[in-house]
């Protein structure tokens, strides 16, 4: 849904990256031959691309906690020189082995220390109802000094 807003904001390079086949498919379907959109299939991890601004929502919470360090990396290697990644993050930790995986604040930012600049990371103000309160709204622009 995230894609199809952007389209509707006016945004003419969007692409679309998911592991299956089936949200892919019915966002074509939802939103036809509207030029600037382009979809891929490939595990985020295989995907090479160079892009501007990365939006999150609802994959990082998706992958196993030991793979976050290679999240940031990978992100980090898909964004050009100044790019963004921007999106949510839950603020909670789950009583129940996810997915969804939760976190906190302070755990989000040493993890993005090394590759990201943090300019914003703030309580999500306009989160769907069934995450109220629970989300936190970041926007990160990729380190030129990573390591």
């Amino acid at each position: 849904y995230e894609a199809e807003y952007m389209l509707e904001q006016g945004f003419s390079d969007v692409t679309v990256v998911d592991i299956a086949a089936l949200p892919l498919e019915r966002l074509r379907s939802r939103v036809g031959d509207r030029s600037g959109l382009k979809t891929i299939q490939s595990n985020f991890f295989d995907h090479q691309g160079q892009y501007q601004l990365i939006l999150e929502q609802t994959f990082f919470c998706a992958l196993d906690p030991a793979l976050r360090q290679d999240y940031m990396q990978h992100m980090h290697s898909l964004l050009k020189p100044g790019g963004h990644l921007a999106g949510v993050l839950f603020n909670v930790e789950f009583e129940k082995e996810g997915p969804p995986f939760g976190g906190e604040e302070s755990d989000y930012r040493k993890l993005m220390k090394p590759w990201f600049h943090i300019l914003l990371m703030e309580p999500c103000e306009n989160s769907v109802q069934p995450r109220m309160n629970t989300e936190l709204f970041f926007v990160a622009e990729a380190r030129s000094d990573a390591h």
